[in-house]
């Protein structure tokens, strides 16, 4: 697995342990140009590549606006669409949320310009590429840290200045949107905010280039995955290519124009006790267009450690018994608790592969 440190990585960051490759690597761009597609791109059928399912079931909305809304009953429905989300699907888009669309089109074509420049420029700003099984993905991709300290790559010129304005307006949204999670899990509006200490939360830039593909049923841009953190907000040109896992099935998402796509992370999972799920999801690829997507995931500080909320819990060896022996059974801690750096840490020792990082802090797994 071929994964180089974010661009600008603070010396916090948690470090990364894998080897390079015993080959060159280029970028998915310039493979993209010959006349087949290399066989370390080729990945089998299954578990890959199962049906699209025909859902007419709608994906959630949640109107970002109400949340500030002066009437009680609209901002309190607003919340328990928020729970409803993460409860049946750990995935929504977000309409009204007040990031201009003049901004999100301007990181999208900055990043655009990135993917651009000369190959021998964008790995010396640390170009991508990332393996399952020593299968390479269809994608081209970077990552910056945003937060708590700001890097950005010094080309294009206009990417700085954009970078650190959109992270600025996106990161508002981001918390106002957990803010929203954790009254609907019962807990008090700040309590995530407060015990995970996202003041000095990471955030992250993450720009994706799919370039077109000869075979994109042989190809993929990225696996089954879950996404550690809290929170992903996810914007994209006007190309598809986005999927979601849902009752076992695979479901397209067309995003409404100038909207978020919105999923929560492993993180939500192990603090909501497995109330909310964190989400599946893949890139396919095409063979006409090519699709840019730009995801800013957003996390815990490094150094916070996470956990079940003591409050969404009841574990007998540690909770005074004031409650039914029957609920105390049904509710025991479903994590363990990991500081957030040892997490990233372990992600990334580990395949590509589904939740099987979620999976290894699970008790009794």
């Amino acid at each position: 697995m071929a994964t180089t440190a974010p661009t600008g990585s603070p010396p916090s960051q948690p470090s990364l342990t894998h080897p390079p490759p015993p080959r060159k690597l280029t970028t998915v761009k310039a493979i993209a140009r010959l006349s087949s597609i290399p066989s370390i791109y080729t990945f089998p059928k299954q578990p890959y590549h199962e049906p699209v399912s025909d859902t007419k079931e709608p994906i959630p909305t949640i109107d970002f606006s109400l949340l500030a809304s002066s009437h009680p009953d609209e901002r309190s429905e607003t919340i328990r669409e928020f729970g409803k989300a993460c409860r049946d699907w750990g995935f929504f888009m977000v309409t009204n949320h007040g990031v201009p669309e003049r901004m999100m089109k301007a990181i999208i074509e900055a990043c655009r310009e990135f993917f651009e420049l000369p190959e021998e420029e964008k790995r010396g700003i640390s170009i991508f590429n990332e393996s399952v099984d020593e299968i390479l993905c269809w994608r081209d991709y970077v990552k910056i840290f945003q937060h708590p300290e700001f890097h950005s790559p010094n080309k294009p010129p206009s990417f700085r200045e954009i970078a650190l304005e959109y992270s600025k307006r996106v990161r508002l949204v981001a918390r106002e949107i957990i803010r929203g999670i954790s009254e609907s899990l019962g807990l008090e509006k700040d309590y995530i905010d407060e015990t995970l200490n996202l003041k000095n939360g990471l955030q992250l830039i993450a720009a994706n280039l799919y370039p077109p593909c000869l075979r994109p049923e042989l190809a993929m841009g990225l696996p089954p995955h879950s996404d550690h953190g809290i929170l992903t907000l996810l914007i994209q040109n006007q190309i598809g290519g986005l999927q979601v896992q849902h009752k076992g099935k695979w479901v397209n998402i067309d995003p409404i124009p100038n909207s978020f796509l919105a999923n929560i992370g492993d993180h939500i999972e192990i603090l909501s006790n497995g109330k909310y799920k964190s989400v599946l999801h893949r890139a396919v690829v095409n063979n006409r267009d090519v699709r840019i997507s730009i995801a800013v995931p957003h996390g815990p500080a490094l150094d916070a450690i996470v956990s079940p909320a003591s409050k969404l819990i009841c574990d007998p060896e540690t909770t005074v018994p004031t409650r039914p022996k029957i609920e105390l059974l049904q509710n025991p801690p479903a994590y363990g608790a990991m500081k957030y750096k040892e997490y990233l840490e372990l992600q990334q020792g580990t395949m590509l592969n589904g939740k099987s990082c979620l999976e290894r802090i699970r008790k009794g797994v």
